[in-house]
């Protein structure tokens, strides 16, 4: 996020809003995208806002991330986000060096939102807390988790093996009994923990993932009648061709289930029609 001296834009490579706004948020690599090109908004810029900043620790985007901080001209001022960077002073250290102006560390462990860890074995049928809301160990849950692994290993070697809890497990279910995405999420929607997210890497791993859902009903015929309302609406601004795609005639279906997927090879619109949704 970039503050200038006007209400909020965004940029997200494929489309922007309000781009005369003092206010400018975008990913790392539109800006330094700008940096390179000698972007004429930059000379405005006067302070630039990090969050996550721990990614410079990522091996792909990492190098993005640390070239913008070199890139930005001493003038701008920082402020940089992160729950999780393990060596702030040192880093700290570094910018300060950088742009010869002093980088202040300010530190808390109060967390807002209570940490709780669980523990869910492959092959398993529930999950266990291992760490609690103060970051203390549980034996008990960490004990019976592995122990129920241990079984479904057992039990999956007694049928002869095949592909596992991981395989695809149809949709949600079939021959192969229900996928441990599928048991995990169900398992989060029995105890009332949802709206919950699963990471997964590959748009097709993702989309899979969705399908296996589809035995699962989490909303109401209120919800499902105003999740197509919406759905509908935004849809109606694509051109005819784009409304024929596959992923846009297949998401609905998925939407009125309170399913959806969120990944790059998706259209624009429908990445912020489900981002609508999730917070709703």
């Amino acid at each position: 996020m970039m503050l200038m001296t006007k209400p909020l834009c965004c940029t997200q490579g494929d489309y922007t809003i309000n781009v005369d706004a003092s206010c400018l948020v975008m990913t790392t690599e539109i800006l330094r995208s700008m940096l390179y090109r000698g972007s004429e908004v930059m000379r405005e810029v006067k302070w630039v806002i990090f969050d996550e900043v721990h990614y410079m620790r990522d091996k792909e985007r990492g190098v993005v991330w640390e070239e913008v901080m070199i890139l930005l001209p001493h003038s701008v001022r920082y402020v940089f986000l992160s729950a999780t960077i393990p060596n702030a002073l040192q880093f700290a250290e570094w910018i300060a060096h950088l742009h010869s102006q002093p980088c202040h560390v300010v530190y808390t462990d109060y967390r807002p939102t209570p940490l709780h860890h669980y523990m869910f074995g492959a092959g398993s049928t529930g999950f266990h807390l291992v760490v609690d809301e103060r970051g203390q160990f549980k034996p008990s849950g960490f004990e019976r988790a592995t122990a129920n692994t241990a079984k479904a290993a057992a039990a999956k070697s007694a049928r002869g093996g095949g592909r596992g809890g991981g395989g695809r497990g149809g949709r949600g279910g079939g021959s192969r009994g229900p996928s441990d995405c599928f048991k995990l999420v169900r398992t989060v929607v029995s105890m009332g923990m949802e709206p919950l997210i699963v990471f997964a890497f590959g748009k097709k791993i993702v989309e899979r993932l969705a399908e296996e859902m589809s035995s699962l009903e989490l909303t109401s015929d209120v919800e499902r009648q105003n999740i197509t309302a919406i759905y509908e609406n935004a849809v109606q601004t694509l051109s005819d061709d784009d409304q024929k795609l596959p992923q846009v005639e297949s998401m609905l279906p998925l939407l009125q289930r309170g399913i959806a997927v969120h990944h790059s090879g998706l259209l624009p619109l429908l990445k912020e029609l489900v981002e609508i949704l999730f917070q709703v």
